[in-house]
């Protein structure tokens, strides 16, 4: 830590630091940040001057697009692995000594580490879409740095005033000419003059790169499309069945027919079986594929049944519900102006009833739908069947073919092998032996095992090459069915819940209803006429009563 923060009181980001912020920026969203709601709808966080030390507990603020950091006392940047949607982030006035920490933050557009610690520009190789990066008084002594930028195709705005590379006299013509979509540098705008002769001074250093970083930008390109042919492969089960991998896996570390392949003979054979084995292979792989396609044509084809289904479904229950709405509507209405109790309570009767209706029809749409879906299931499963079993059948032909070569290779190796031996035996001298094999031709037994061992290897390798498509295709099924299974029955259970909610909904509005005030009203007149009728009657007995005269 720097000597000017040494009776600074350091401090972590804390929840109480956070909830302090979101208080004074944004009020209306405390009350939501209490219930552990806010911190997903909060998008801009300002924690400036604020002491802090070390940047943690900001993984909760999922959504957040700004994040101003600056006139902290930072020295690692580290804690914003989470924060995915960030767009711009301000780390200026820090003690930042080493750019890091920055991979996941992939939308960053907007970078600030002005006035930092920095002593070279590195590990920003994600940040395809940075556009303006401020790294002005820092530590950067290499015009090298600005080379790395190049990378950065969508960068504007650069600001690198106050590094000591700034100190070069040539330094405006290079940053210019090396990053030559800049619009501004420095706080600058760069001119058109400014471009052409800073292009035409270090053309000699561009060019070449240009050309280089074309050239590796291509390789890059090859290598991405050959990793989505292979993903793509693999999705069909078929990866490396296209040409000779799975042959040359065959003898990968197999020494012992290495040796045997020198007898004589035996060359032509190896070659003729490689041929046909990888025929076999491609007929497999290009087999693989059309399977692929199907599949894939498949499962589209019932999600867009299932779709179809429901559109239908859902335009029917939104009828019901219209038609249903529009009465309900009016009925509602009826008892709000009822004039009388009885002809509300009748109204909110006829209501109760319509809504049980309601509830009654929308259920049974739903039963409807989920039968007819339920058979679009069993069709679906028995398809996937079909198409599964179709290609493992294939698979399983294939694979014997390739077997059945393998086998072959191995009877007529043994036959070359023996008669090698009994040449031996006779004494008969081949000068094209070498060593090794020389050792092989023993004995009989010696020989054959060492055949036998060889050719069990290669049998094992292509079984288990089977049994992985085989295991694959089977993985595809079972998933792809249940997965459909799964989807219906959340689904419904979604929907069912809509409905309860929506009639509960219809419930409590039509519960809830305030009759207007003329029944009360009435209700008071008709008692005030009764206590008016009683004070008339009192009167009347007082105004008929006789007075007494007083005694005497």
């Amino acid at each position: 830590m720097s000597q000017f923060y040494n009776n600074v009181e350091a401090k972590v980001i804390e929840d109480e630091m956070v909830q302090k912020v979101i208080e004074e920026g944004h009020p209306e969203d405390l009350r939501e940040f209490s219930k552990g709601k806010s911190t997903k709808d909060v998008t801009e966080l300002q924690l400036r001057f604020k002491n802090i030390l070390q940047i943690e507990n900001l993984w909760q603020f999922e959504n957040l697009t700004q994040l101003q950091l600056d006139n902290n006392i930072i020295e690692k940047i580290e804690g914003l692995e989470s924060l995915v949607h960030l767009v711009r982030l301000d780390l200026s006035f820090n003690n930042i000594e080493v750019i890091e920490g920055l991979d996941t933050l992939v939308k960053l557009q907007d970078l600030s580490f002005y006035c930092n610690k920095i002593s070279k520009i590195e590990h920003m190789d994600t940040l395809q879409e940075l556009q303006l990066f401020s790294i002005g008084k820092n530590n950067l002594t290499s015009l090298d740095d600005v080379i790395y930028l190049r990378r950065f195709k969508s960068l504007r705005t650069l600001n690198l005033t106050g590094n000591p590379l700034c100190d070069d006299e040539q330094y405006t013509l290079f940053v210019v000419a090396h990053l030559p979509n800049l619009r501004y540098l420095d706080f600058k705008l760069v001119k058109d003059t400014m471009r052409e002769a800073a292009a035409l001074k270090y053309q000699d250093l561009t060019k070449p790169r240009e050309r280089e970083e074309a050239r590796a930008f291509a390789q890059l390109e090859s290598k991405q499309e050959r990793q989505k042919e292979q993903e793509y492969h693999e999705t069909a089960f078929v990866e490396h069945l296209n040409g000779s991998f799975l042959f040359d896996s065959l003898y990968a570390e197999d020494t012992e027919a290495a040796k045997l392949a020198s007898l004589p003979g035996v060359g032509d054979l190896l070659q003729e079986y490689r041929k046909e084995f990888v025929s076999v292979c491609g007929k497999l792989f290009n087999f693989g594929l059309k399977e692929h396609k199907k599949r894939e044509a498949e499962v589209s084809d019932f999600y867009a049944r299932v779709d179809e289904a429901l559109r239908a479904n859902q335009e029917e229950s939104k009828k019901v519900i219209l038609d249903f709405e529009n009465r309900n509507k009016r009925r509602l209405d009826e008892i709000h102006h009822a004039k009388s109790y009885d002809i509300a309570e009748s109204k909110r009767a006829e209501c109760k009833e319509d809504i049980l209706q309601l509830s009654e029809t929308l259920m049974t749409l739903e039963i409807l739908v989920a039968d007819q879906l339920e058979e679009l299931l069993k069709d679906f499963k028995r398809s996937t069947d079909v198409t599964a079993s179709t290609f493992i059948e294939n698979v399983q032909g294939m694979m014997t073919q390739c077997r059945d070569l393998e086998n072959h290779y191995h009877e007529k190796l043994l036959e070359i092998s023996i008669t090698a031996l009994e040449k031996s035996d006779k004494k008969v001298p081949d000068k094209d032996l070498s060593q090794d094999v020389e050792m092989l031709l023993v004995d009989k037994n010696t020989i054959v095992n060492a055949a036998n061992m060889s050719h069990s290897i290669r049998l094992r390798k292509i079984d288990k090459r089977e049994s992985d498509i085989l295991c694959n295709t089977y993985h595809w099924q079972t998933f792809v069915t249940e997965q459909a299974y799964q989807n219906e029955i959340n689904r419904n259970h979604y929907h069912i819940k809509k409905i309860i909610l929506y009639i509960d909904n219809l419930q409590k509005e039509l519960d809830n209803i305030e009759i207007i005030h003329d029944i009360d009203n009435l209700q008071k007149e008709l008692d005030n006429t009764e206590i008016i009728h009683d004070i008339d009657n009192l009167q009347k007995e007082l105004d008929n009563t006789e007075i007494l005269e007083p005694m005497e």
